[in-house]
């Protein structure tokens, strides 16, 4: 247990940062044709074209006529490293016909950012130009469809742009979701076009194998935080991000994912949903409510164990005696047990997942606590050497015997273990 006040956390260092650049191969040999329609969210396109192909894509740009007005053509070759189209009647090609080759070379295409006439445009089949052409030609079943809308905020709720988004998703296109904030217009509200970041997960997603399409993914993560008095606390060194990779992970995989997050600061994986709680108890609670529409239960937080049984009503100060307060204990739910003795998890509706954050003895105390806990399968690690790190290496513990996953970054990890579970769920 660690009893702290308010402590920043520290940067990545330098191990980090190596870390997360060998774990940005996710696109690794895709390519991917990144269409430009006018809109001032041209200017994101610089970085997500640069993030792409950080994480292993090669990138194509198609840019419109009036993608040229807000970025150029010359930025966009200089980051994508190769010539930018923006012609049907492109001289370079051959055969002449720019529109079947860049849409037969790609793996996907992303458009972003896709105004309100773009989408119109799609929705009717309508191609006077190369990109729109290109989208028309592309084979659907081979070479799927991302769209990042961007518009004013009018613009992105009129009934035409919603009845031409249902149409699009009916067609087969993957149309995204819109950011809300500041607008270029000075308004205020929905339609902003995803950041980059966001808009590189949807990429990567799009390429994850669906293993656990159709089912509904709970996972716990980070600390609980049980309180002393009112500026003090007991919690524990865990950051939360093996959890966090997980939901991501798991809706990658194309599960529905509820995440119950203790005192973190990380950001929400874009599409699960997100309750906050801070103690043992209200987690508690939130899972308990959660576990009733849930096929898998992966409990990733480390819960705390006790909670001091009083907890002063203020601050409790030094009163010079070189004393320290007495401080009695009682102890938390056992949220995991809960669960798994619960009808649903004993019927097979529920499969639970266990984590075993241990300091020694790492395979006994795994196995111990699979008896322990009654759940199907304990994912075991060392607390110290993964808290708050962005690597980490874990034991498989069920009934069968013990699978190591070696030591890799967080995310790479939490695509494994879902794998490992969803092949466990079909057999």
């Amino acid at each position: 247990m660690q009893i702290i006040g308010a402590s920043p956390r520290p940067g990545l260092g330098a191990r980090d940062k190596m870390l997360h650049s060998e774990a940005m191969n996710d696109l690794a040999g895709k390519h991917i044709l990144l269409g430009l329609t006018g809109g001032i969210a041209c200017y994101k396109a610089a970085e997500l074209c640069r993030g792409l192909i950080k994480a292993g894509a090669t990138v194509q740009v198609v840019m419109t006529d009036a993608a040229s007005q807000f970025i150029t053509p010359v930025t966009m070759q200089a980051l994508s490293n190769r010539p930018v189209y923006h012609s049907q009647w492109d001289a370079r090609e051959p055969n002449n016909m720019a529109h079947i080759n860049l849409g037969r070379e790609a793996d996907a295409i992303l458009i972003a950012p896709c105004s309100a006439d773009f989408m119109a445009k799609l929705l009717h089949g309508r191609a006077d130009d190369l990109l729109s052409l290109t989208c028309l030609a592309r084979p659907i079943e081979s070479v799927p469809l991302l769209i990042a809308p961007a518009m004013n905020r009018e613009m992105w709720a009129h009934p035409a742009t919603q009845r031409n988004v249902a149409q699009l998703k009916a067609d087969g296109a993957q149309v995204l979701d819109v950011g809300s904030g500041d607008q270029a217009c000075g308004e205020v509200g929905d339609g902003r076009m995803l950041e980059p970041q966001e808009l590189l997960e949807a990429v990567v997603a799009l390429f994850q194998p669906k293993s656990l399409q159709g089912q509904r993914v709970l996972v716990t993560a980070g600390p609980t935080y049980e309180p002393i008095d009112p500026v003090r606390g007991i919690t524990n060194l865990s950051s939360g991000k093996m959890g966090f990779a997980i939901a991501r992970a798991a809706l990658e995989a194309g599960a529905e994912v509820t995440l119950v997050a203790g005192p973190v600061s990380l950001g929400t994986p874009r599409g699960v949903r997100r309750i906050d709680v801070r103690s043992a108890r209200e987690m508690q609670q939130a899972v308990q409510a959660a576990a009733e529409d849930t096929s898998v239960f992966i409990a990733t937080a480390a819960v705390a164990d006790w909670r001091p049984a009083n907890p002063a009503e203020h601050k409790i100060k030094k009163d010079g005696s070189a004393q320290a307060p007495t401080l009695s204990f009682v102890e938390n739910p056992d949220i995991l047990a809960g669960v798994a003795q619960g009808e649903r998890a004993r019927s097979g509706a529920l499969y639970c997942v266990g984590f075993a954050a241990e300091s020694q003895d790492l395979l006994a105390n795994a196995q111990a606590k699979l008896a322990r806990k009654g759940v199907p399968l304990i994912v075991a690690n060392l607390g110290p050497a993964t808290f708050g790190q962005d690597d980490n290496a874990l034991l498989l513990v069920d009934a069968k015997g013990v699978t190591e996953l070696p030591r890799a970054d967080k995310q790479t990890l939490a695509r494994q273990l879902v794998a490992e579970i969803a092949h466990r769920l079909k057999s």
